[in-house]
């Protein structure tokens, strides 16, 4: 499929799903070898575990914090937590069918990204499949995250390096896909804890604009918490 294929964002093209839908309709799982890039709290890594057991799974964290939360986890023995970014992967060439990054290509620093591209081309067997998740810079929630947190630059440059991976010799463009990702909170202190209180990054935000993003948030905020759609575009590269 020709790179011109490729859009950063189609808004009349979402439709409301959760990612493990998603992913399971565009890949095959089972008894795979599996490299998941940006891991963070393990969720898509417990999903896949579990649903596929027989499967291998290497989830690596950059964070620190995070990667020694994950090595407390014990009950999924078909995954081993490593502490690796995207752009120096410890796995042998050609030795993984599907690399899987979930909304973690944008925290790869700008420089890296075309390097992780190759990391990736490199460990996966012609034929196998990078799944790259990201978030679309849109939407109520995306509204909020701007106004301590503005990624929009940093998601234009994982977009174009997606893109410069399709035009390089090493992917093609298998598929695109959009969908609004279900995102919930309770209350805002969830939110506080589960958004701003993130240890891979330092948010240090003023009490002033702490209370004007807990205001946004709570227009949103009902008896039973608050739910947004996020929108999420998934470029599928086959490995040439």
């Amino acid at each position: 499929m020709p790179t011109g294929t490729m859009v950063i964002a189609q808004p009349d093209h979402y439709r409301p799903s959760e990612e493990q839908t998603i992913y399971e309709s565009l890949l095959s799982l089972e008894d795979a070898v599996i490299v998941e890039l940006g891991c963070g709290g393990a969720q898509h890594t417990r999903q896949i575990a579990e649903r596929h057991p027989d499967s291998q799974i290497h989830a690596f964290e950059v964070d620190q914090i995070q990667h020694q939360q994950n090595l407390t986890i014990t009950d999924l023995p078909n995954v081993t937590f490593q502490l690796a970014g995207a752009e120096s992967i410890p796995m042998a060439d050609g030795s993984t069918d599907v690399v899987m990054m979930f909304k973690s290509l944008h925290h790869v620093p700008l420089g890296n990204m075309d390097q992780a591209f190759s990391g990736i081309a490199r460990i996966l067997k012609p034929g196998g499949y990078a799944y790259i998740s990201e978030p679309v810079f849109a939407g109520d929630f995306n509204e909020i995250l701007r106004m301590f947190h503005n990624e929009e630059s940093v998601r234009q440059a994982a977009f174009a390096a997606t893109s410069r991976a399709v035009a390089s010799t090493q992917f093609e463009l298998a598929s695109e896909t959009f969908f609004d990702a279900p995102n919930a909170f309770a209350s805002f202190s969830e939110f506080e804890q589960k958004v701003i209180g993130v240890t891979h990054t330092e948010h240090n935000i003023a009490p002033e604009l702490l209370e004007r993003v807990r205001e946004m948030f709570e227009i949103h905020n009902g008896p039973t918490g608050a739910l947004f759609e996020m929108p999420i575009r998934v470029d599928l590269l086959r490995r040439i």
